[in-house]
């Protein structure tokens, strides 16, 4: 909790910081990257770097958790800190960085706002930051601690190309390491420059396969950089290579118990549900399991006739499809329908839990329908690939 002086000055300066946020972490960013290149090359993802999401969303969550302690003081954004947590313990973040990270983004604070940042003022936004740096050291310890730190190797025993940008890669770690339906790992590549990026791949099997499977969209250059590490793998990894990976990470996972379940997934965001649905699948559950996802097309909707196949399986499960181009042709389950999701007709359990995951257009629309039908806030969850913009407001 913030001190009540702190409290009031943060109170009366959010506006300003807010206003100036994103100068702060652009500033914040070519300051840390010119004294620290090694943090670019070989930690931060570069593609998001030069399209500009990891500034968004870090300034996001800093007015985010800003805002969270002077209108709810005593209380925390535990979700949001929760997946922040989850993404830098899979990435092998340290205590360490954090007073790096303090250095530059004061130091930028200084620059952008120059003689508006008093020593008060400096103080009290010194107290939010560490705040919620031990904050997320005190998460990511218990998550190393559960989970294990550090990178593993996996062979590659089998690929498949699911689509014409999509590949599954299956996976055997060289020493077991369970998960949770929904998790990701990271998986690390040099690159022909020398960089090791880093990359988080959802798990798209059940825990009780063994070996694990990511699923890997390539990301074509156009609009947006080219994906530099999901274009290598597509590219270099065939069956017998070996990848360094981490251990599974990520708090997207299948809600315990028996209640009812909405998973909706768009494109790739397909993956984790997969992972939800296999273990449901693998365990004989009868829960009840509603189905929903959205594509570009039957040809770009990756495991399709897997999806179909898994809901068929499931008793309880019924299943929900929308292409925006959808031709005359036999599809494998029930008849989808065209255009993007509708969920205003869509059987919907009472005490439904929703899993989202997919383009945060999507999320953010499906989350409108089914606020509108009445399912509650705190039983809405999702995932985002990448910086999570969500927060931002973007």
């Amino acid at each position: 909790m913030l001190s009540p002086e702190s409290a009031a000055t943060v109170r009366a300066t959010l506006p300003v910081i807010a206003g100036a946020i994103r100068s702060i972490t652009a500033r914040f960013y070519d300051t840390l990257f010119a004294d620290n290149p090694e943090l670019l090359r070989d930690l931060f993802n570069r593609g998001n770097q030069a399209n500009g999401e990891q500034r968004v969303a870090l300034a996001g969550s800093i007015a985010a958790f800003a805002t969270a302690l002077v209108d709810h003081p005593g209380g925390l954004p535990g979700t949001m800190l929760s997946r922040i947590a989850n993404k830098h313990a899979s990435l092998g973040v340290t205590e360490e960085q954090y007073a790096v990270v303090h250095k530059y983004l004061f130091g930028a604070i200084g620059e952008v706002l120059g003689d508006a940042v008093t020593p008060e003022v400096a103080q009290a936004w010194d107290e939010v930051y560490w705040l919620m740096a031990e904050t997320l050291i005190g998460l990511e310890r218990d998550l190393y601690r559960e989970a294990g730190r550090g990178w593993t190797r996996a062979t590659v025993t089998e690929r498949r190309d699911e689509t014409a940008d999509a590949a599954s890669f299956l996976l055997r770690p060289s020493a077991p390491l369970p998960f949770l339906p929904g998790q990701y790992v990271s998986v690390r590549v040099t690159l022909p420059d020398g960089a090791r990026q880093i990359r988080q791949y959802s798990l798209s099997n059940a825990p009780e396969r063994g070996d694990w499977r990511i699923t890997v969209k390539r990301v074509r250059g156009g609009s947006a950089p080219e994906g530099e590490v999901s274009t290598w793998l597509h590219e270099h990894v065939r069956a017998g290579d070996v990848l360094d990976v981490s251990a599974p990470f990520g708090d997207l996972t299948l809600p315990e118990g028996d209640g009812a379940l909405l998973l909706a997934s768009a494109g790739i965001g397909v993956t984790p549900v997969l992972s939800m649905l296999d273990h449901l699948v693998a365990t004989g559950s009868g829960r009840r399991v509603v189905v929903v996802h959205a594509d570009r097309s039957p040809g770009s909707h990756v495991h399709r006739e897997e999806l179909a196949d898994l809901v068929a399986a499931l008793p309880g499960a019924t299943l929900h499809r929308w292409y925006e181009n959808l031709p005359e042709q036999d599809l494998s389950g029930p008849a989808p329908s065209a255009g993007r999701a509708d969920l205003s007709a869509v059987d919907l359990p009472a005490g439904v839990t929703a899993c989202l995951c997919g383009p945060l257009p999507f999320m953010r629309a499906v989350r409108a329908q089914l606020t509108a039908r009445g399912v509650s806030a705190s039983e809405i969850r999702y995932e985002v690939f990448g910086p999570d913009l969500w927060i931002a407001g973007d």
